[in-house]
């Protein structure tokens, strides 16, 4: 799917920068930051899912100790 995406100025020099210094392309670079944010989230995702379980699973030992 194509999309437009508009940035700052910073953010396209700093960009750019990036892209030479990896010596790759602009859109590379940010496909990889895609890749990344939506790895780190979704495992985000999991672990608030899995903590919201654990505390309905031992409310009452949690409730006992307060």
């Amino acid at each position: 799917m194509a999309m437009n995406l508009r940035l700052r100025d910073d953010q396209t020099e700093a960009l750019k920068l990036r892209a030479e210094e990896e010596g790759t392309s602009m859109h590379a670079v940010l496909l990889k930051a895609v890749d990344d944010y939506l790895s780190r989230t979704a495992h985000e995702a999991l672990v608030r899912k899995a903590a919201r379980e654990q505390t309905v699973k031992w409310a009452e030992l949690l409730e006992r100790l307060k």
